[in-house]
């Protein structure tokens, strides 16, 4: 029976390192294809990077209670998982990867109990993420505070996944969410 893989962390803790590291290793592992009602940007194909949905028909799905979780992250800009395009893919054999906000991890975990493992990739420290954001010289001073923010309220779902990475140091915490991965996947 194939498996579900849940990530969440705060922004700019690595989370996105790690997971592109873990579809290289064999696994079979695939990211959940997520829905949007923002439209496609660039060369972005419906049910490839996203299902775009319009604002209208992304609502009528939440009121059919056809996601496992969403967000309006803006007025009118979705993101969530389809229950159905989930269960698509793990009966084509593949252990589906989620790379989800704290709410949506604990709402996919909760939906599919032990078939989940949630991981929580968690920064040394609230001072180190602010370090590494503002390394990254792609955000502006106040956006750099409110993830920071952000990432305060989102340390404290920690204790709710199964597991806590602490990426102190990028390779040991590849290695060990290699190692719990495989695991959990052989369980």
């Amino acid at each position: 029976m194939n498996k579900l893989i849940i990530f969440s962390a705060p922004s700019g803790s690595g989370k996105s390192t790690i997971i592109n590291y873990l579809l290289t290793q064999g696994l079979h592992l695939a990211f959940s294809i997520s829905a949007t009602s923002r439209p496609p940007r660039g060369t972005e194909r419906n049910g490839v990077e996203y299902f775009f949905l319009s604002p209208e028909e992304f609502r009528q799905r939440i009121a059919n209670d056809e996601f496992l979780e969403y967000e309006e992250v803006y007025k009118d800009r979705f993101y969530g998982t389809l229950k159905s395009q989930v269960e698509k893919q793990l009966q084509a054999g593949q252990n589906v990867v989620f790379d989800v906000d704290v709410v949506g991890g604990c709402n996919i975990k909760q939906f599919y109990g032990d078939r989940a493992l949630s991981i929580f990739i968690q920064p040394p420290s609230i001072e180190e993420l602010r370090k590494r954001l503002v390394g990254r010289g792609t955000d502006t001073p106040d956006v750099i505070e409110s993830r920071v923010a952000k990432a305060a309220y989102e340390l404290t779902f920690a204790p709710k996944f199964d597991k806590i990475i602490i990426n102190d140091d990028l390779e040991k915490a590849k290695a060990e969410a290699l190692q719990v991965i495989t695991q959990f996947l052989n369980s």
